[in-house]
């Protein structure tokens, strides 16, 4: 049993105003609204419905808050970069998304989600600048691995962690898939150093 299993809603928020004055750690989920992010964090605490999943892409509007204890907790921020969200909501959460990421002080790294097959594009590669600026660390995290072969896998995570040295931070760089579970030791592992867990508490 995953220590990440605790994980339970606690509130949603439509900015940042909205939330408390947390003196915790709290780890934040972002990316583009097609990248698997409801679907990473189903994954990583072994629920299927803690984060609202759709097959309509851009339907996370709100910064969703998910507590482990009450030391720790994890962050949904609004999908990013979606074309058919108009105008006007999308520069509203990304604007809400700005907010947190500048403001929060309790934040202890960010998980950038990126489809595989489509990975580093301008947003998100804007995201990691800034979080490298902040002095975060950052987890890449490449989506729907289980949609290519072993070699072509290997090579879009091979091609992303040698771009990924350009943005001269803590950047590390995992394959993962939701359905198949590749990449979920690597994961957790990652997020386990950001909490400052002992890797023996595992319940």
């Amino acid at each position: 049993m995953s220590y990440f299993t605790k994980a339970k809603f606690l509130t949603s928020a439509p900015s940042i105003s909205h939330l408390d004055n947390y003196d915790g750690m709290e780890v934040a989920f972002a990316g583009r609204s097609n990248a698997g992010k409801s679907s990473a964090l189903n994954k990583l605490t072994k629920q299927n419905n803690l984060a609202r999943t759709s097959k309509t892409p851009g339907r996370t509007q709100l910064i969703n808050i998910f507590e482990l204890d009450p030391d720790r907790r994890l962050v949904d921020l609004p999908g990013y970069g979606y074309a058919k969200v108009p105008l006007e909501m999308k520069l509203k959460w990304q604007k809400n998304l700005g907010e947190y990421l500048e403001k929060r002080e309790c934040l202890r790294g960010l998980v950038v989600l990126m489809d595989i097959r489509h990975p580093l594009k301008d947003l998100d590669q804007n995201l990691i600048y800034w979080a490298v600026d902040a002095e975060l660390p950052v987890l890449i995290l490449l989506t729907k691995a289980d949609k290519l072969k072993s070699g072509k896998r290997k090579q879009q995570l091979m091609m992303v962690r040698e771009a990924s040295m350009a943005f001269c931070g803590d950047v590390t760089v995992h394959a993962f898939s939701s359905l198949s579970g590749l990449g979920t030791g690597e994961f957790e592992k990652v997020l386990f150093d950001w909490f400052q867990i002992p890797r023996k508490v595992t319940e």
